[in-house]
């Protein structure tokens, strides 16, 4: 089928979200675009630059010096921030420690934003975040609220920073799922909630399989609708 549209997905930290938009975006044959990598990438600068989140002019002095760009080597999802290679080195919890925050701010959410509407343009895109269908993609002909219970989404987590040999407690991922939870939820700009339109899954107790059944099914449904 020629025609495509975009989808977005939407939901909580570690819920498993960018595990179905890759999933779904190799068996459709779209693009994939992780919005989250890149308000980490904005939040390594900082890290690196020794900048506080909580120094505003700072950070607004350094955001036209953060390049980021997204390439699709052997078609995995890689993202540069300033020409490096950034991709693994922004999951760690230092970064996701202060990303939330980082996320919060109006001018990094206007920067990022731009480009991430500008991707979509000619439809045929995944993208998850956590304001795709309510801010980047509003008119997105299917979108997807994913969440799962804190215990699962923490030891999903965990099991995954385990498995890239980076030292971490389950205390401390909880904590850092709980405060991100937090902030998404009550910033001022765009904060994380469920469009109107967008259809719910919660995966606490459905493995990948079902879970891209599903969503590959509802993306076929909004096609034919198309």
């Amino acid at each position: 089928m020629d025609r495509k549209i975009n989808i977005a997905i939407d939901g909580h930290s570690s819920c498993g979200k960018s595990t179905l938009a890759k999933a779904l975006a190799k068996a459709l044959g779209y693009i994939y675009i992780d919005s989250g990598a890149m308000y980490r990438a904005v939040a390594l600068h900082l890290i690196q630059n020794n900048i506080s989140v909580s120094d505003l002019q700072a950070v607004l002095a350094v955001l036209d010096d953060i390049d980021i760009t997204i390439a699709y080597p052997d078609g995995q999802f890689t993202i540069y921030l300033n020409a490096e290679d950034v991709t693994q080195r922004i999951i760690q919890l230092d970064v996701s420690s202060i990303v939330s925050e980082v996320a919060a701010m109006s001018a990094v959410r206007s920067k990022l934003v731009q480009i991430q509407k500008s991707l979509g343009e000619k439809k045929g895109v995944v993208m998850d975040g956590r304001d795709i269908g309510t801010v980047v993609f509003p008119e997105a002909e299917l979108k997807l609220f994913v969440t799962a219970n804190l215990e699962v989404r923490t030891q999903r987590r965990y099991d995954e920073l385990i498995a890239k040999r980076m030292p971490a407690s389950i205390e401390e991922v909880e904590n850092n799922l709980q405060h991100r939870d937090h902030i998404d939820s009550t910033r001022d700009d765009s904060p994380l909630r469920k469009a109107a339109d967008a259809l719910l899954i919660d995966n606490s107790y459905m493995d990948r399989k079902e879970q891209l059944y599903l969503a590959q099914k509802l993306a076929t449904e909004r096609l034919m609708l198309s």
